[in-house]
Parts: structure tokens; sequence; C-alpha cells
């Protein structure tokens, strides 16, 4: 990956790596562990980007 990234491809970065995090521990808590996991979050290995 280039060191040099365009802007576009920056924000979009960005956003990925937001979406990656878990839900927060009130979340977790509240519905007693339910839900994990956010349908967003993806492993770096097995799951790339469409970018």
């Amino acid at each position: 990956m280039s060191s040099h990234k365009r802007s576009g491809e920056k924000i979009r970065y960005m956003a990925y790596i937001r979406s990656n995090r878990p839900p927060p521990a009130w979340v977790v808590v509240r519905t007693k562990r339910k839900v994990m996991r956010s349908p967003a979050q993806r492993n770096w290995r097995t799951n790339k980007l469409d970018m």
C-alpha cells in the first residue's frame, strides 16, 4: 500500500476502522451478552475491504 493516499481513500479507511470496533460494554451487559459483536466487525485476515 502506498504511503501517500488520496483524501477520499483515507476517509474510507477511517470509516472502516471506526466500524470495526466492538460494541460498548453497557450494550453487552444490557443484552446479557446476546450482543457481543457488531455486524460490521470483520477480521483483517479473512475479510478484505472492497476498495
